[in-house]
């Protein structure tokens, strides 16, 4: 195997150790905290679908590792109720400005965070909503845990991570099988997915032995924290 090769594996596995770690402790990020490092060594469609990738087999995996913890009826709930939104977030990826939309989304972002600090939880009525948000934001970003986050993070911090690792499993299920025949998935993709998927187990452990330290009254201000610091990298991003 070449150096140049070696080295795509290498940063890859790096990048997904801190992606891994990011989404032990928050529930979600990897995408987020993936991207920025993969653009290092490759173009933004291939990073984004590489993040899906590798995201799917972490989520999957701790689905079905922390399954008895899993709300099965608002896992199935989001989850389909994404897929539902997910079109929409084609037909806008397709006809909207990139940076436009960039700004867009960090904005929708911030009000959701706004409405997390003030608002308890989403209720079951507001559930199908936040999960046709998130369909648009995965297709359309690849973005799709804020309004998941805003559904769920009310909930016993094991309860809620494992319910969203749910979703995110089935969600990103969809996706990658749309890149995949939409033709999205090359030689490239699939070698830095190689090295993402060696770098999952040491960040999901890291991540973990933080995780089981922060209480359900910690976990609320953690999530926000995270989500205004997405929402602000995204909103840079659009402006620059």
């Amino acid at each position: 195997m070449s150096a140049d090769l070696l080295a795509l594996i290498g940063i890859a596995l790096l990048v997904f150790v801190i992606a891994a770690l990011v989404q032990a402790v928050t529930g979600f990020g990897s995408v987020l905290a993936a991207v920025p490092g993969l653009l290092l060594v490759t173009d933004p469609a291939r990073a984004v679908v590489v993040a899906t990738i590798v995201s799917w087999i972490l989520t999957t995996a701790v689905a079905l590792r922390e399954r008895a913890h899993v709300d099965r009826r608002d896992a199935l709930l989001l989850t389909l109720t994404g897929i539902i939104g997910m079109p929409v977030g084609l037909v806008l990826l397709w006809v909207a400005d990139e940076r436009r939309l960039s700004a867009g989304i960090a904005v929708v972002m911030l009000v959701l965070v706004l409405l997390m600090a003030i608002r308890p939880q989403v209720g079951r009525r507001g559930m199908p909503v936040a999960g046709i948000v998130s369909g648009v934001l995965l297709t359309s970003t690849g973005m799709n845990g804020p309004p998941l986050v805003m559904a769920l993070v009310n909930r016993e911090p094991r309860r809620y991570r494992a319910t969203l690792q749910s979703v995110f499993a089935g969600q990103d299920l969809v996706a990658v099988a749309a890149f995949l025949v939409l033709g999205h998935i090359d030689s490239e993709v699939l070698l830095l997915s190689l090295g993402g998927v060696a770098g999952l187990p040491v960040g999901w452990r890291l991540g973990d032995a933080l995780f089981r330290r922060v209480s359900p009254a910690q976990l609320r201000p953690l999530v926000i924290a995270t989500l205004v610091i997405s929402a602000a990298a995204v909103l840079v991003g659009a402006v620059m």
